[in-house]
């Protein structure tokens, strides 16, 4: 069990027997009261945010989850296939559980999956990825003073915006938890 002092961002919980993430912790100490933590949490199934307090001597159940690595294979309009990479096992995990990354998800890519009584929930892609560049505008001569930027297509068919100079055919590094370039790679 956690005690308040334990519940940080990021930590894994069990409420209702459903896992939970601390996206937001607030811990407040009131003048002769007790502590106070007030915590937002998002559920890892179905995404729903819950706000909870907990008080003095309030405990947390730890999340009972386990972590491993596989490879994306491919998706289709609702599923992303992966493959477990020590017992070779084929699973999917719904779009939507995977939100915002599926952008950055490319063929052969190893990521981690988090496993809740032995079902897969979330994957958590690499920091950075490397996509290829599929199409860009060329860059307009001229237009170099400041930071100036164009949106360019990548081969997961997303689009995102980058330096003047990227081309056609580039390899570019991207952090997949902006969203934004990083460097050529």
């Amino acid at each position: 069990m956690l005690n308040i002092n334990e519940i940080k961002l990021g930590k894994l919980i069990s409420v209702s027997s459903e896992p939970y993430v601390v996206v937001k912790a607030d811990h407040h100490k009131m003048g002769r009261g007790g502590a106070v933590l007030k915590v937002k949490l998002k559920n890892l199934i179905t995404g729903n945010v819950l706000d909870k307090t907990f008080q003095g001597n309030d405990k947390a159940e730890p999340a009972q989850t386990e972590k491993k690595k596989a490879n994306f294979m491919y998706k289709d309009e609702t599923e992303a296939h992966l493959m477990d990479n020590e017992s070779y096992e084929q699973f999917s995990i719904a779009l939507d559980q995977i939100g915002e990354k599926q952008k950055f998800l490319k063929d052969g890519t190893d990521v981690d999956v988090l496993y809740f009584e032995d079902k897969p929930v979330v994957i958590d892609l690499p920091v950075k990825v490397e996509l290829k560049v599929v199409s860009a505008p060329p860059g307009v001569k001229g237009n170099s003073a400041g930071n100036v930027t164009k949106v360019v297509d990548l081969e997961t068919g997303t689009q995102i915006s980058v330096p003047m100079f990227i081309n056609e055919g580039d390899v570019i590094r991207i952090n997949t938890d902006t969203g934004e370039y990083v460097e050529r790679a």
